[in-house]
């Protein structure tokens, strides 16, 4: 058996609806945090069930709703999710010393805008940054990240490009 996962963080309190075409055929969503509007939570827990951290830009609201740190074993595969973590060789200490005690072997964070995928063959695990895919922040290009885990790996992992930070989408452009 296998789930289908869409993968994103700092939506900003922006969600492009091109997302949920990109996970129709998904099982879960997960975000990374600094999900920004708690209506971006309602709207994907009315679509997919939802796994989510909070983020630094997140309310009260949210942070009653999301953990800072979620800690699960899906399909085999034991999994690790923050918003402020680093990336290997660059892990911040309290990211670092989790990462030793729970030995994921998926360990997400967002955070830095940046999507970035890669091994750490240090602790024998696979990060994972979706980038950003709201329209707040530095990044040029708004990401996602869509994969499946099963028998305790990540398979069929690819990247889906939204469009240009400050692209308006088709359907708010003039006829």
């Amino acid at each position: 058996m296998s789930v289908r996962i869409g993968l994103l963080s700092d939506t900003h309190s922006y969600l492009d609806p091109a997302v949920f075409t990109h996970f129709a055929d998904c099982d879960e969503v997960w975000h990374a945090g600094d999900v920004g509007d708690v209506a971006i939570l309602d709207e994907l827990e009315a679509f997919r069930p939802v796994r989510a951290v909070y983020g630094n830009i997140d309310d009260s609201t949210l942070r009653r709703r999301l953990p800072l740190d979620l800690i699960f074993t899906v399909e085999g595969l034991r999994v690790m999710m923050t918003h402020i973590g680093g990336y290997p060789g660059r892990y911040t200490p309290r990211v670092r010393t989790l990462l030793d005690t729970e030995r994921p072997g998926l360990y997400i964070c967002g955070h830095s805008h940046i999507l970035k995928v890669m091994p750490d063959k240090k602790r024998n695990l696979l990060h994972m940054n979706p980038g950003a895919c709201g329209r707040h922040g530095f990044h040029r290009m708004r990401t996602l990240l869509r994969f499946t885990v099963g028998a305790g790996r990540v398979s069929e992992l690819e990247a889906i490009e939204l469009g240009l930070r400050g692209a308006v989408p088709p359907e708010f452009l003039p006829d």
